[in-house]
């Protein structure tokens, strides 16, 4: 197993919701307000994690469906109870598992925060495309890695790196270098994605205090808090005192970072 695999720890779904999922469900709002779908669709959401978008789609578009996919049975299990609606169905998979869905079956597919962790990206959206029906949509966002687009993974980096040089390697904006506008664009047209929409999605991300910003790092969910928890506990707590002493408070404590993502949308035809 690499380094970097082995840093990604994608089990915890518990784990997950405390260190992205609070940003991710604004985040999926926004993106379906972009979308803009009408309601009784059927949906497929590639990498449903433990559930931000897949809960959005059914509280907003009142689909008839909605398949979930995700290789994760932590996030999955994490997700079905964050999504109890019986039009969402959860099943373990990725994007290799697309090719059991009959083509010209949903009528939007979409994926939030995934498609940058997928081995073969190209080919994920070009099976998205596959399974929608003529005129029907494929949409996809995913952070501004390159563009320090979050802010509460670029302050953890540049602390890390600070400390570690090596650890300059795990960045996700070295690892995902795609991840910009004109370089989404390039993936989605060689995907055969016709005439792909692009826009920038902000939020803020708002910590109460430094424990709300650090303890989620602790716990292992994701490539930067699987850095942190494989550390030595003398490694780790002096990269806790970089980041207390660097970050950015308000008088109340509270730590304000902004998040950014590059969505796309497209019609097939």
């Amino acid at each position: 197993m690499s380094t970097i695999s082995r840093h990604d720890a994608w089990q915890a779904g518990d784990s997950y919701e405390l260190y992205m999922g609070r940003w991710s469900r604004p985040i999926a709002a926004r993106f379906l307000d972009w979308l803009a779908m009408p309601s009784g669709l059927d949906w497929l959401d590639l990498g449903c994690g433990t559930g931000a978008l897949t809960e959005a789609i059914v509280r907003k578009c009142d689909p008839e469906s909605v398949i979930a996919i995700d290789p994760s049975e932590g996030f999955l299990a994490k997700a079905q109870a964050n999504v109890p609606d019986p039009r969402a169905q959860f099943h373990v998979g990725d994007a290799a598992s697309l090719g059991a869905i009959p083509a010209d079956s949903r009528d939007v597919a979409v994926s939030a925060l995934a498609i940058n962790f997928i081995p073969a990206p190209v080919g994920a959206l070009a099976e998205m495309k596959r399974i929608v029906r003529p005129g029907g949509t494929v949409g996809f966002y995913v952070w501004d890695y390159p563009g320090g687009g979050i802010g509460l993974m670029r302050a953890f980096w540049t602390a890390a790196v600070a400390l570690d040089p090596a650890a300059s390697e795990l960045g996700e904006d070295r690892r995902f270098p795609f991840c910009t506008q004109e370089g989404l664009l390039n993936m989605a047209l060689e995907a055969g994605w016709v005439s792909a929409e692009c826009t920038r999605i902000e939020i803020p991300s708002i910590f109460r205090d430094f424990e709300d910003y650090w303890q989620p790092f602790t716990l292992g969910a994701g490539p930067a808090p699987g850095y942190c928890a494989s550390l030595a506990p003398d490694t780790r707590q002096r990269l806790r005192d970089r980041l207390s002493a660097t970050l950015e408070r308000s008088e109340d404590g509270s730590i304000t970072l902004m998040t950014r993502a590059w969505a796309l949308k497209a019609r097939v035809r």
